[in-house]
This record gives structure tokens, C-alpha cells and sequence, in this order.
């Protein structure tokens, strides 16, 4: 539970993060980390168009360049752009200013102001860095953990069922490690959270 839907502690870490946006609207924000990648981002283009569903994409820049037409194809679509590093740095092993100048560099394809960090943590310094560069730092409210081996489709489709509420911001991944789990769970979610009376933005 606690990795599913973060504890208040954890959201006072980062103070002027989104979490959980509207909570007193029937909305909510479904986000996609990791991609672009033609295995799995077709897919959920393909589950969004299908629903009439705008997302956010937190891209990883190094993805963006391998596979142009992805990325392409999340533009064309409407879908809005958040940046997710140029290599997917987690904080723990880079400097501050090396870690803002990869997200940087991702920026110099994405021209977006949201920005989430690789695995949802970063250091005080970090944090502060990359507000004063202007970025609108996104967490989640619901992280569905599709990327476990532990989990199956069935199991991510519970945890939006348990956890999805009003101005949730709900977290799939588009890469391969989350592939079998989304191929189930993502459109049952989609239809779930219809069924429910939500609408879904971008963020």
C-alpha cells in the first residue's frame, strides 16, 4: 500500500510536487513513464484513441532519439510531454548539476515544463535545482506498479480499482517489463474508471 499510493510523510518531501491535483473533481490523470519504445507505446496510443483518452508521457530523451516515430506518433496524438532525464538518472548517483543537465538535454527534445524523477525520489538538492529551473515537478497518487514480476495484469488492474479516486494522478509505464501486465490491465482500467463517472486530463 504504501508503495502503491504514498503515505502523507513522503508527499511533505516534496512540498510543491503534484500529487493529487483536483481531489475535489471526478478526474482523474493517467501518465505513462519510460518510453517511447515501438513494443509498447503503440499499444497504448492504440488503448487511448480507442477510449477517446488524453495521457501524459514522461519520456526518457535517449528513447525519444532511438525511436523518432514514437515519439512522433505521442505528439501527433495530442498527448502532453513531460520530461523523465535524458538516460533515466536516478539522483542517489549523480551531482545535482549533472542531474540537471540531463534533464536539460532531455528538455532540448521535449520543450516541456513538467518534469518526474526516475523511480519518484530525489535529494533535497536535486529537488530544489530543478525548481529553480523552472519545472513543475509531478509525483503520483496511484503508481500501479505494472513493472513488477511479482504482479500480474490482474493484480495492477486491482490497485486502480483500490486506490483510484478523485484527481488521482495514475502512474502505467510504456516499456517491455510492463507489457504483459498493460495488455490486460490498462483498458479494463480505462473502462472501470469510466463506469465510475471520471473524466480524464492531461496534466
Amino acid at each position: 500500500m504504501f508503495i502503491e499510493q504514498p503515505a502523507r510523510l513522503m508527499r511533505y518531501l516534496y512540498p510543491h510536487a503534484l500529487w493529487r491535483p483536483t481531489p475535489a473533481e471526478r478526474v482523474v490523470y493517467l501518465t505513462f513513464d519510460d518510453g517511447p519504445i515501438p513494443e509498447v507505446t503503440p499499444f497504448v496510443l492504440e488503448v487511448l484513441r480507442r477510449y477517446d483518452v488524453k495521457a501524459t508521457f514522461f519520456m526518457v530523451g535517449e528513447n525519444c532519439v532511438k525511436h523518432p516515430d514514437e515519439f512522433a506518433a505521442v505528439r501527433a496524438e495530442g498527448h502532453r510531454l513531460g520530461n523523465h532525464t535524458y538516460n533515466h538518472w536516478g539522483s542517489v548517483k549523480h551531482s545535482a548539476f549533472s542531474y540537471i543537465r540531463n534533464i536539460e538535454k532531455a528538455n532540448e527534445i521535449l520543450h516541456t515544463d513538467l518534469f518526474r524523477p526516475p523511480h519518484g525520489l530525489m535529494f533535497h538538492s536535486h529537488y530544489a535545482l530543478v525548481k529553480r529551473h523552472g519545472y513543475r515537478v509531478v509525483m503520483w497518487d496511484v503508481v500501479t506498479r505494472d513493472y513488477s514480476t511479482q504482479l500480474n495484469g490482474q493484480d495492477v488492474l486491482l490497485n486502480v480499482r483500490r486506490l483510484a479516486r478523485p484527481g488521482s494522478i495514475i502512474t502505467f509505464h510504456d516499456s517491455l517489463k510492463s507489457f504483459d501486465k498493460i495488455l490486460y490491465a490498462l483498458p479494463r482500467s480505462i473502462e472501470f474508471l469510466q463506469r465510475g463517472g471520471y473524466t480524464f486530463r492531461m496534466l
